[in-house]
């Protein structure tokens, strides 16, 4: 139940973004600040009509309404109201064309799309995203630690469709862009805490400095934690969906002479993490025979039987095999692990976990010097570095078919590993990255014109490890927790593979040729490295001729790119490997804009944009395979209005998008024993061929009465994936290939409420939003959908109580699924179904059923809950 105080968004237009008092005109000088704020209106200020919302997304400040392209804007008012403390919150649909998904079961690292330009597997040394993210101007590179607390955020600009002529590649789905509030120069701050359930805490500082000699300075601390929300039985490990976040900012804005503004930042954050649990939604869904691991005369053994015969049944079967009558048969399921179609709140089985911890800092200096009335001279420059280690356990007994423990009768004191389950995935990436960017902006009669260059580079280091921890007794009734160090002087294998990082006891043979893993206790499944440079120089001119009233605004843009990248894959199955790549392109991305108002409140536009997504390699391939970019060509058009005296607001727009060579990945488990990859689950990616994706959104603002803001947005999109062979199993039929994390259909909508109670400034404000997305799919090769869903969120504040003359005190409860809605949000059909294999003819060979269990799913967050106290000075 939601009571208490807490402040509500003002804001609201379909862009969620707080807005100034409708009589107040946005700025729309052709030369702004891009860190300037946009103050709240104060409750006594507000208008009967919906505001102006200022964006930066044409690299210049203007008005929403005016800004021809399709844009949403969640506000820092509407952040707080959806207790958004990391950009994993908006996995909810706050923003419906905005998909937001963990990569596997992993906080560590997200998967961000928009209009169906959703990546699968990004997160590695040589590959990219289709939706570039950018903090104050500065393109992250890796996907890695993007789930760190935010910082003080002024707003989030989501840039719909293809940015490729200002923002550069892999924003051929859309920009995410966070921007941070500036220093102010004047004395003053807020300071809020709160408790929840799941033993939640936060606190958060933010303070400005009064401005000296020309320089202001402010800086930030933000303290996130939260208990896992699914115990783990083995004692000493962490739970799942557990977090503990923390870091800081300090900012300098010097501005010496009038016209110029240097401002500087450094942030550094740390976030410590435990995946989603990994639950078993069903067992042999297939109703296959199910084996017996005894033979008819009472001899356990690893393989399977028709129970009570002596009749061999499943594992691998051949044609030949099938026609003598062998039939396909699944392992039994563990008695202790249970089939869980809710959410658990106890794991069946307790299993080493410990959280992975995400470091990311960086420094940027942004350089704005406004030479003349007509033009103004602008640099970037950013360092950026990224370190994760990964700690990914959360499959557990969910995800493998149950073997039992046999003794070794003939050698007892060997190494036995029959029954070892629970695949740990460990990875240690680095990642360092600068940018340089020039732009010059301004100006003249008729005429607005941005130009500039950029220059990027990144190094990027990763090695993997995938241990096995448990091990079962002989009949999945009890097991036992293997060491994290091997324990003797044997040489590491796949088999004795331990989980810690380093021991003096570890004999690591592959230290001899790559001396990093000396004493390394894991068998080290892969491990590359990867550089990337790339430059490119842009421009963009809108014409919009005095002849015609000022009413037509003609733009032409385009962005000439170099991209270079090559890599090395140094290590597979820890032997050292000599794999390499070379990937080197240019290419030319224009851009056509046509707007035109038709009223001063009703604005049209039509556009036709292309952008791409850079090519690569994949770490987890045979040979480090490389594969091409991708791209999208884009036809928009929309229309924008205010009516009912500016206390109504309707945005529409419609797409059709065009992607040319779809990066897709197929993948295969390796059993060539001749294979540097043997025993292994490798991945290829290609480029499998075109997509089509169709779409319209709208956005819906009404504010009937000044007190009530109300908000409604839609997304439909239409896609078709190509269809392809697996390159490794060439002679396999055709797959179909599916667009992961896009629903057909999403919709979201808020009810935002303010009640003065005429004592100062305070007043009782109330937000509610509801967002719902149909089912989708979340594996590019399973034709298996996830669950709708329909979520809440809400909040509820006493806000801005004078406690003396320039203090303000906000207390306020929040809820984030209200409604506690369960749904699974990531569902993975492979354990389900028996894998055919073909030869390179197309015949098929054999059909195998080992690894038959059944459907695991990770599921939503449940509802959180709690209390904040906030004040500001």
């Amino acid at each position: 139940m939601l009571m208490g105080g807490a402040l509500i968004a003002l804001t609201a237009s379909p862009a969620l973004a707080q807005t100034a008092p409708a009589n107040d005109a946005a700025v729309t000088a052709p030369v702004a600040d891009t860190q300037a704020a946009t103050p709240a209106a104060a409750p006594e200020e507000q208008g009967a009509g919906i505001g102006d919302i200022v964006v930066t997304a044409t690299r210049r400040e203007t008005n929403l309404q005016k800004t021809p392209i399709s844009i949403s804007v969640l506000s820092a008012q509407g952040i707080a109201d959806r207790h958004v403390l990391s950009l994993f919150n908006l996995a909810d649909g706050s923003i419906p064309s905005l998909r937001v998904a963990t990569f596997e079961a992993r906080q560590s690292a997200l998967t961000i799309g928009i209009r169906g330009i959703v990546p699968y597997d990004q997160n590695q040394t040589a590959r990219d995203g289709g939706v570039g993210v950018y903090i104050d101007g500065v393109a992250l590179g890796k996907t890695q630690g993007l789930n760190s607390a935010l910082f003080d955020i002024e707003r989030i600009e989501v840039l719909k469709g293809p940015q490729g002529t200002l923002f550069g590649r892999n924003t051929e789905g859309g920009a995410l862009s966070l921007v941070s509030k500036a220093p102010t120069g004047v004395f003053g701050g807020r300071v809020s805490a709160g408790i929840g359930n799941y033993g939640s805490r936060t606190t958060d500082l933010h303070l400005d400095l009064p401005s000296f000699y020309n320089i202001s300075l402010k800086f930030d601390g933000v303290y996130q934690h939260q208990d896992p929300t699914v115990k783990n039985p083995l004692q000493g490990s962490t739970g799942w969906n557990y977090y503990d976040r923390k870091g800081g900012r300090a900012a300098a804005r010097w501005q010496p002479i009038d016209g110029f503004t240097a401002d500087f930042a450094y942030d550094y954050a740390k976030d410590e993490n435990s995946p989603n649990y990994s639950q078993l939604l069903n067992y042999n869904p297939g109703n296959l025979p199910v084996g017996s691991y005894t033979s008819a005369a009472g001899v356990l053994g690893t393989s399977l039987f028709l129970p009570g015969t002596n009749t061999a049944c499943g594992g691998t079967v051949t044609v030949a095999q099938a026609a003598a009558g062998r039939v396909g048969c699944v392992a039994p399921k563990a008695p202790l692990v249970g089939v869980h179609p809710e959410r658990q709140t106890v794991a069946d089985v307790g299993v080493p976990q410990q959280p992975s911890v995400d470091i990311t800092h960086g420094f940027s200096a942004n350089l704005k010097y406004k030479v003349a009335p007509w033009i103004e001279l602008r640099s970037i420059t950013a360092w950026r570095g990224v370190k994760t280690d990964q700690w990914d356990n959360s499959g557990g007994p969910e995800r493998s078919s149950f073997s039992p423990f046999v003794a070794n009768t003939a050698n007892p004191t060997a190494l036995n590993t029959t029954g070892t389950f629970s695949r740990y995935s460990l990875s240690f990436l680095k990642q360092n990255q600068f940018s340089q960017e020039f732009q010059a902006v301004g100006s003249v009669p008729q005429f607005d014109y941005v130009v500039g260059a950029y220059y990027y580079t990144e190094q990027a280091s990763e090695y993997a490890a995938t241990p096995l921890t448990n091990q079962w007794n002989s009949t999945g009734t009890a097991y036992t927790v293997r060491s994290p160090i091997p324990g003797n002087s044997s040489a590491i294998t796949g088999a004795n593979s331990g989980y810690q990082r380093y021991d003096a006891s570890c004999n690591n043979t592959l230290a001899t040729t790559v001396p990093q893993f000396a004493n390394s206790c894991q068998f080290i499944t892969r491990a590359s490295a990867a550089t990337d440079h790339n430059y490119s120089v842009f421009g963009n001119l809108t014409f919009s001729p005095e002849a015609l009233g000022n009413v037509l605004h003609v733009t032409a843009g385009g962005r000439w790119t170099k991209d270079d990248r090559h890599g090395s894959l140094y290590v597979v199955n820890n032997a050292a490997q000599a794999f390499t790549f070379k990937n080197s392109i240019s290419r030319f991305d224009p851009m056509f804009n046509i707007a035109f108002d038709a009223t001063s409140d009703i604005h049209l536009y039509a556009k036709y944009a292309t952008g791409f997504r850079a090519g690569g390699a994949n770490d987890r391939s045979l040979q480090f395979n490389a594969f091409g970019p991708e791209s999208v060509k884009s036809y928009e058009i929309g229309a924008k209005a205010d009516f009912w005296n500016h206390r109504a607001r309707f945005n529409v727009a419609g797409y059709i998008m065009d992607r040319s060579n779809t990066q897709f990945d197929f993948d295969y488990f390796d059993t060539n024993g001749s294979s540097p990859t043997n025993g292994s689950h490798i991945e290829q990616t290609t480029n499998a061929g075109n997509s089509k994706i169709r779409g319209i959104e709208a956005d819906l603002t009404v504010k009937p009465i000044p007190e009530l803001t109300l908000t409604g947005s839609y997304a439909y999109t239409y896609w078709k994936a190509p269809s392809a062979v697996n390159p490794l199993t060439p002679g396999a039929p055709a797959q179909q290939l599916y667009i992961v994390y896009t629903p057909t259909n999403a919709a979201s909508a808020s009810l935002d409420y303010v009640m003065p109670i005429r004592v100062g400034d305070a007043s009782v404000r109330l937000h509610l939003d509801g967002n719902y997305a149909s089912s989708q799919y979340s594996f590019q090769l399973e034709n298996t959908k996830t669950d709708a869903s329909f979520v809440m969120n809400g909040r509820l504040a006493l806000a801005d109580i004078a406690v003396s003359d320039h203090n303000k005190v906000t207390v306020s409860v929040w809820a984030r699924n209200l409604l506690d809605t369960t749904y699974v949000y990531r569902r993975s059909s492979a354990n389900s179904v028996p894998v055919q294999n073909y030869s390179a003819t197309g015949a098929l060979v054999s059909t195998s059923y080992g690894g038959i269990l059944g459907d695991y799913g990770n599921f939503n967050p449940p509802r959180t809950y709690g209390f904040e106290l906030s004040a500001k000075f």
